[in-house]
């Protein structure tokens, strides 16, 4: 368990400005630490010392900050990316400066269940995090019999609801926003590349929704296990020659790489390329690729993770995950939130369901009922070597 607290600063980032003023680029750790000084023995003519304080469980008592838990693993196999969601919460709090706000890391690699009890139990009344839908799940019950809002870093949105949010990054939402851009580009007809599983699961039905909300139509929807037999095969019952104008590769880059030149060879020759999110992530490995030139996707803005990284590198001497972001912005949401928002009362959920929602690193977004974050995403196009934006992001909603 470990705290966090802005108490300096350095230095000014003019890119990006949140809640009207810029943000402040700091270093230095909050520590904490008590000490308890008790009068020796009185002599004769002194009245007796009073007795010591009762040394209280769980953490001290704090008039002057809202108690936030963050529940990422810092031990175990996501022991990377959870140090870079916590780290990119520490810039968060010194860039805004934020004074009334401390933040408490809980080890969730050693054990979800006693890291929530553990957060429940110390009096935070918010609870950022955890990262995958099991961990959610786990956490959500003791949360509720607590009142404490959890804003989790799952895209799982069956986890979604009931105090629960997610701040994770939705593949539906990605599918859904570039097939409406395909489609203002005059494509009508589309076929679909998806794994088994549960992403596949929700890509297809994306897919499907958003191409039938505009009369489009699905003229073919493959599934596929992750292997080359598989994949190919698939590929292999696409319409030949093709009768479709895009097909989506619901998939990250290895599975892209893979599957483009079979497409181009097997009658999809002159088909736009469409992918998801995932290739966000990974323009080192796709954007060199000659067979996946001119492809599409959607995602969240890269311009202001961009400048984190870089001052990320700068304090931590390594190299965040993209997830780090997600850290960065829940931040940005409590703080803004904590604006009228009383130490030591519970936390103004209905604040969450702000209609204009929030700016953050990754752009505007905001909670559905469904407690699901939308965002505004940006189409990319995979050119030469690179990416490149060719219909940015909205600014908001």
């Amino acid at each position: 368990m470990a705290e966090t607290g802005a108490i300096r600063q350095a230095g000014t980032w003019k890119q990006l400005r949140v809640l009207g003023r810029g943000l402040i680029l700091g270093s230095g750790l909050f520590l904490a630490a008590c000490q308890t000084i008790v009068p020796k023995g009185a002599g004769p003519d002194q009245p007796a010392p009073p007795p010591p304080p009762t040394v209280q469980p769980g953490l001290p008592q704090d008039v002057e900050r809202h108690r936030i838990a963050l529940l990422v693993p810092t031990t175990g196999p996501n022991a990377g990316v959870g140090q870079s969601l916590a780290n990119a919460t520490t810039l968060a709090l010194l860039d805004t400066e934020a004074k009334n706000i401390r933040i408490t890391t809980y080890d969730t690699g050693k054990g979800i269940a006693a890291a929530a009890s553990k957060a429940i139990a110390d009096g935070n009344k918010l609870i950022l995090g955890p990262l995958t839908a099991e961990e959610v799940t786990a956490t959500a019950t003791p949360a509720r019999a607590a009142k404490v809002p959890v804003i989790s870093f799952s895209n799982d949105s069956s986890v979604a609801g009931n105090g629960v949010y997610l701040m994770g990054y939705s593949p539906a939402q990605s599918v859904e926003r570039v097939v409406d851009y395909a489609q203002s580009k005059g494509m009508k007809r589309f076929a679909a590349l998806v794994p088994s599983g549960a992403y596949g699961e929700r890509t297809g039905n994306a897919m499907l929704r958003a191409v039938e909300a505009s009369g489009g139509v699905v003229v073919s929807m493959q599934n596929y296990q992750r292997s080359p037999g598989s994949l190919t095969a698939a590929i292999k019952k696409l319409p030949q020659p093709a009768t479709y104008d895009a097909v989506l590769i619901a998939d990250g880059g290895r599975i892209a790489l893979q599957a483009a030149p079979l497409i181009r060879q097997n009658g999809g020759a002159n088909a736009r390329l469409l992918g998801t999110e995932l290739w966000n992530t990974e323009e080192s490995t796709i954007a060199p690729a000659a067979a996946l030139r001119g492809a599409w996707f959607a995602s969240v803005q890269d311009q202001y993770y961009r400048q984190l990284a870089t001052k990320y590198r700068a304090r931590f001497k390594a190299a965040p995950y993209r997830l780090s972001a997600l850290g960065y912005d829940a931040v940005l949401l409590t703080v803004k939130i904590a604006q009228g928002w009383k130490v030591g009362t519970a936390f103004p959920v209905a604040q969450l369901n702000d209609k204009g929602g929030f700016v953050g690193i990754d752009g505007a977004f905001r909670f559905g009922r469904d407690g699901i974050a939308e965002r505004a995403l940006e189409v990319q196009q995979v050119d030469s070597g690179t990416y490149s934006v060719i219909d940015a992001a909205p600014r908001g909603f």
